[in-house]
């Protein structure tokens, strides 16, 4: 039951598969505060979110330790695009992060936050694509 109600308000944690290995609680690529929109039920609410090894963590609390389990976890290599999106939902300083089958929207503190985040995702998704692997590289260069 317990179960069914995390799932009905949004709150279902995620397969530790998705974060096993990643000390999410140590020296992250980048922290902070951002509010979500939530998955299930569509309420504004506040987390803090951690971007580590291509993955982007949140939590209820910015307090994260070894002990700390995720509320959610988005490994950003099945991203597609992030941007601003203050247009699209009609709230200051918003932006959205889109896969193939879904877009979540966040809301930053600051037009420099929202920034800072773009760029940083943006960076981790490029960094972590599986779209180019090192087998599919060629070297153009050795054939002369």
């Amino acid at each position: 039951m317990a179960s069914l109600w995390r799932a009905v308000m949004g709150e279902s944690p995620p397969n530790t598969d998705d974060y096993d290995g990643v000390e999410y609680w140590s020296n992250p690529e980048r922290t902070g505060w951002l509010t979500k929109q939530g998955e299930y039920i569509k309420t504004w609410r506040r987390r803090w979110f951690v971007l580590k090894q291509g993955k982007l963590f949140w939590f209820k609390e910015a307090i994260v330790t070894r002990g700390s389990r995720p509320r959610g976890v988005v490994p950003v290599a099945t991203c597609l695009t992030v941007k601003g999106a203050e247009d699209v939902i009609n709230k200051q300083f918003a932006f959205q992060l889109s896969t193939r089958s879904d877009t979540m929207y966040f809301i930053a503190d600051s037009e420099k936050e929202k920034e800072d985040w773009i760029n940083s995702i943006g960076r981790s998704i490029v960094q972590h694509s599986r779209s180019v692997t090192v087998n599919e590289i060629v070297d153009y260069d050795s054939n002369r």
